[in-house]
């Protein structure tokens, strides 16, 4: 952390895991992971696929939530004024929209569509969580600096602790990701490794 960000105060408490965490996997379809697609390819994603696959096993045990998004539309009439043209190939029944197998080999308790940066911004996300009593949120995915950022601050928006292991969510280049990072820890959320958010899953399973 900067240190004329830290003299001012930020950065300077933790959010902590509260009585009740969800997994929220966001983005991890085969347009964001997959080489052949335009958008795919990307070694960092791809780790994070891996540890994101971790953490929901690690979930499972725990007895907690996951829910995953992928990012699609009905049509090309749906699509919003994205400025990334793969984008508007993200429609519903195509591959690119399919989960990665990886994930969707663990069998998410949930998965929603989404047209929007968010996992919150109109789908019935946050409804799923308020209704299990959910607290706590595990935001895993990507992008970082796009559709993962816009997440965590929604779970922040709506009163949930947020957790982001920075090793389960990945961007097209390193700086972009730290950078994010840095910004939404600095403010909303605690940034963790998949590792300690794994015992912290484990912890409550005992």
């Amino acid at each position: 952390m900067s240190d004329i960000y830290a003299s001012r105060g930020y950065g300077s408490q933790a959010v902590g895991f509260g009585d009740k965490p969800a997994l929220l996997v966001v983005d991890f379809q085969r347009g964001f992971t997959d080489p052949s697609m335009p958008m795919g390819g990307a070694p960092m994603v791809d780790a994070a696929v891996e540890n994101t696959v971790r953490l929901m096993r690690a979930a499972r045990a725990a007895g907690a939530l996951t829910i995953a998004c992928v990012n699609g539309y009905h049509s090309r009439a749906a699509v919003p004024r994205w400025k990334a043209a793969p984008v508007y190939d993200l429609l519903e029944g195509t591959e690119a929209v399919a989960l990665d197998p990886r994930i969707a080999a663990e069998e998410p308790d949930v998965v929603l569509m989404k047209g929007a940066p968010s996992i919150f911004f109109a789908t019935p996300c946050a409804s799923i969580l308020a209704r299990h009593g959910i607290d706590t949120t595990i935001v895993t995915g990507c992008i970082t600096s796009g559709c993962i950022r816009a997440s965590v601050i929604d779970a922040f928006s709506h009163g949930y602790r947020v957790i982001v292991p920075h090793d389960a969510v990945g961007d097209h280049t390193q700086a972009a990701h730290d950078q994010n990072l840095a910004d939404v820890g600095r403010r909303y959320a605690d940034i963790m490794d998949t590792d300690g958010v794994i015992a912290a899953l484990t912890q409550r399973n005992h």
